[in-house]
């Protein structure tokens, strides 16, 4: 990692970015519209398969190594632990919603509507914490030997959709993020 927090900065403004996207869909389809119901799926499935792959499991290194540096962020770094887990099982349960509406089974519209704001609500939350009370302080105190640690335990993969090579089950989400 050249500078752990710049990326961990700039990893969480495009999570926010493809937040944005899933709840413009989310509203549409609140609203009695017919979202791009495969757009939706495809900002679930990069985060489920890039951001609880690589991005959470790194935040998960250095978070424990922060509770050791600062015992007062021992309770803060335990929900975001928790939160990391409640995202992932949110984000499958939006996921199978998403894929039943795909295979044109009928899903009742409360059930996809409280799964999307439930899974919105949650990594909205979450990564707003990050931000405001851990990443500065992992800024303050975490050393170069701790992001080495970081990166050591959970190397950074190949970005599928915000890397160099956009993989072809990305392409419209790349287009409709305008990357």
């Amino acid at each position: 990692m050249a500078d752990p927090i710049t990326e961990w900065h700039d990893e969480h403004a495009r999570f926010g970015r493809l937040l944005d996207l899933l709840e413009t869909q989310a509203m549409a389809f609140h609203a009695g519209e017919e979202p791009n119901y495969d757009l939706m799926r495809d900002v679930i499935h990069y985060l489920r398969h890039f951001a609880d792959r690589f991005h959470h499991p790194r935040e998960d290194v250095a978070f424990a190594r922060l509770a050791e540096r600062d015992p007062g962020l021992r309770l803060a770094v335990s929900r975001l632990l928790q939160e990391h887990r409640v995202i992932t099982v949110t984000g499958e349960e939006l996921l199978r919603r998403l894929d039943d509406i795909a295979a044109d089974v009928v899903v009742e519209r409360s059930a996809v509507e409280a799964a999307a704001v439930i899974f919105l609500v949650y990594y909205r939350h979450h990564l707003a914490t990050e931000e405001t009370e851990i990443v500065p302080r992992a800024a303050e105190l975490l050393t170069p030997d701790d992001w080495a640690a970081v990166t050591a335990a959970v190397p950074t993969g190949r970005d599928p959709l915000f890397g160099d090579d956009v993989e072809a089950r990305y392409e419209e989400l790349s287009r409709q993020l305008k990357l």
